[in-house]
């Protein structure tokens, strides 16, 4: 992403309103407005189809055009891709400043399932998997949040960037047919799908977890917790190794470090695992940034092991459809180049309604209370932003 000196990364999140796009990380702040085309194609011929789109807007005119939006979590799942109308861009964010309006007021809360309910949920996962049926499935669970008045969007992503500056931030018009008022898709993700520039990729997966606490004694300890858990290695590895071997069909070299790192966000420790690459075709399609996250999507950091199976145990689980929740959110432009985030740490926002989802993933040795504690503690970013962090 270009940062462009007319143009301050704090002035692009003040000037969101609903309906707009808006990123940001650590490459650079987008925000686009309007709507020159939309990309109507379904899983798998989505990268070729943005491809066209793009080629199009450049010929009738529309300098360094970009497609924006977001993926649904499920293969056959809704999307909302589109050709902006106009796009300004700048360096990351900094020196922000958080609106004083509350987000929302009198707020109400709706678990799903109930806490009893999701433990029951991970000892039939367990189940599954003692039987040989899966390796690794991410169950998640849903806060239903209402307000007594409308939820406003941008003083809610403005109070996520701020508290983490260097997550991935979006902010998407998903909106549906029949849905009451506009929908928003917003969060502030850790975790890198895949980012392309020029011929290089990166993919930054993340899977096993343990809550911040705020203390440094407490978190040193967990941190070396982390590094050292067998169960939570062996759900990393299984991620890392299927980013890998995706990313490996499309690059003539691949960098995969042997062990995983330990990354932090205000409420979170992960393990991470930072994969390079070098394409060996930047100009198909297929290796677009939008290409590449549709082919690694959905990983096993926000799915399972095999993904069939585990896409089957979700849905037979979940009480409720994740929606655009462990999809993708991002931007490819007219070059192939582009950033796309795993939408988790996110929310749908529609009126009054606050949407929300956190995940775990369950292995061999998982112990349903400590996973759902988990979800609990990831909860965390979401209802911090409301002022509402002890609901969870």
């Amino acid at each position: 992403m270009r940062p462009s000196p007319v143009h301050l990364a704090a002035d692009l999140l003040a000037a969101y309103l609903t309906g707009s796009f808006y990123f940001s990380s650590a490459r650079g702040t987008m925000l686009a407005d309007g709507v020159r085309a939309r990309i109507r194609s379904g899983s798998g011929a989505r990268a070729l189809a943005v491809a066209e789109a793009l080629d199009a807007a450049a010929a009738t005119g529309l300098s360094d055009p970009v497609v924006v939006g977001a993926v649904g979590f499920r293969p056959e799942a809704e999307a909302g891709l589109v050709v902006p109308a106009v796009v300004r861009r700048a360096g990351a964010p900094a020196d922000l400043r958080v609106p004083g309006v509350e987000p929302g007021t009198g707020w109400r809360v709706a678990p799903h399932p109930a806490p009893a309910g999701y433990t029951d949920a991970v000892r039939r996962a367990l189940e599954l998997i003692e039987a040989g049926d899966l390796h690794k499935v991410v169950l998640a669970r849903c806060l239903e949040l209402t307000s007594a008045s409308p939820v406003w969007v941008p003083s809610l992503l403005a109070r996520l960037v701020r508290a983490d500056p260097a997550s991935y931030a979006f902010a998407v018009d998903v909106t549906a047919p029949g849905d009451p008022a506009p929908r928003t898709l917003v969060g502030a993700s850790p975790e890198l799908l895949v980012s392309r520039h020029g011929a290089t990729v990166i993919a930054n997966p993340l899977a096993g977890s343990a809550p911040r606490s705020g203390d440094d004694t407490v978190d040193r300890e967990r941190i070396a917790r982390l590094r050292a858990s067998a169960k939570d290695l062996g759900e990393h590895a299984h991620t890392a190794a299927r980013v890998a071997e995706v990313l490996g069909g499309f690059c003539v070299d691949l960098e995969v470090p042997d062990r995983p790192e330990v990354i932090g966000t205000p409420t979170m420790w992960h393990l991470s695992t930072r994969i390079t690459g070098r394409l060996r075709d930047p100009s198909d399609p297929a290796s677009s940034a939008l290409g590449l996250a549709e082919a690694l999507h959905p990983t096993p950091a926000v799915c399972g092991v095999p993904t069939a199976g585990a896409l089957t145990a979700i849905a037979a689980l979940e009480p409720q459809d994740r929606g655009y929740y462990a999809g993708m959110a991002g931007w490819t432009g007219l070059d192939g180049d582009g950033e796309w985030a795993v939408t988790i740490r996110s929310a749908e926002v529609c009126d009054r309604t606050v949407r929300l989802f956190a995940g775990a993933g369950i292995v061999a040795g998982s112990q349903p209370r400590a996973e759902l504690d988990e979800t609990s503690a990831k909860f965390r970013t979401l209802l911090r932003a409301l002022g509402l962090e002890d609901v969870a």
